[in-house]
């Protein structure tokens, strides 16, 4: 297999994306963001909720943020949706979204009604269903953002969005970037996933593939095609010779460079965090674990 790292050329393309001016996505004079994130690791809350409780959808959540003390931290934080896989949970993903709540972003987890583990009426079918349940969840936390009484109100950076998912949740993740989505959403990160019909359009946004080599339930090649088709910067990190997701558990092989790339993505996309964009070539060591390479569409 030919390795091709990140060049010198395409990290500047990276940068600029963030850096050299605001993206497409930016609400029109808000510059795009710039500056480092926190490198301090913060204590970690969690808390659960249901969107939509008395809806024929109702959303349980599970929510990870920093905190300092007994209440969340000081300062607006940047929100990550991630989407479960078929017949999974949010606490099952606890040791990838808890470290990034604590590298300084809130981490909110849905629980599909017909994906879940242990769902009444289970329906692969229903993911497709799943972009417009991940955008009523945004929603909520808008509006949470603005509720006096809630303790979360005023931390959440609402217009500094990402979408992350793993399998069926990274199809998920893939779907919601459909042409006319609000502005806030900036980044996805799709692991073991691949495209949904209508996703990756305009305006590009950055993007990180995740996916094992040896993949038995959603070939690498699904994931590679949709990489393929992203209108934006985006990478691909390989985890090789692995399969669906053990590498998303802590210990495992792999996943300190999964931990590594997709919190440093996260830093440079969310925060503007320029240091964390050069570190992300980083994360494709040893060349016997992972490899990183990088496309910037013309």
């Amino acid at each position: 297999m030919i390795r091709r790292r990140f060049a010198a050329s395409a990290v500047a393309l990276l940068l600029a994306w963030l850096t050299g001016c605001a993206s497409p996505g930016d609400p029109p004079g808000q510059p795009a963001p710039s500056g480092a994130a926190p490198q301090v690791p913060y204590a970690v809350g969690v808390r659960t909720f249901v969107v939509d409780p008395d809806s024929a959808r109702p959303l349980p959540v599970t929510l990870w943020y920093p905190t300092q003390g007994t209440r969340i931290a000081e300062g607006r934080f940047p929100v990550v949706l991630y989407s479960h896989g078929l017949a999974s949970l949010p606490e099952l993903h606890a040791g990838l979204t808890a470290r990034w709540a604590a590298a300084g972003f809130v981490v909110a987890a849905p629980a599909y009604p017909h994906t879940r583990r242990g769902a009444a009426a289970f329906s692969r079918a229903d993911v497709r269903h799943q972009p417009a349940d991940g955008w009523r969840v945004i929603r909520h936390l808008v509006r949470l953002d603005r509720r006096p009484a809630d303790p979360l109100a005023g931390h959440l950076d609402v217009q500094r969005i990402a979408a992350a998912g793993h399998s069926a949740g990274g199809f998920t993740t893939s779907g919601m970037f459909t042409s006319g989505r609000p502005a806030r959403l900036r980044a996805g990160i799709v692991i073991a996933g691949g495209g949904m019909a209508g996703g990756f359009a305009e305006p590009p946004a950055p993007m990180l593939f995740v996916h094992g080599t040896a993949d038995p339930v959603v070939p690498l090649s699904v994931g590679r095609a949709a990489y393929r088709r992203t209108t934006g910067p985006s990478s691909f990190l390989s985890l090789l010779g692995q399969g669906h997701g053990e590498y998303l558990i802590p210990g495992r092989p792999g996943f300190t460079q999964v931990l590594g790339a997709t919190t440093d993505f996260l830093r440079w996309t969310l925060y503007g965090d320029q240091q964390a964009a050069r570190r992300l070539p980083t994360h494709a060591h040893p060349p016997t674990i992972t490899t990183l390479e990088t496309r910037h569409p013309s």
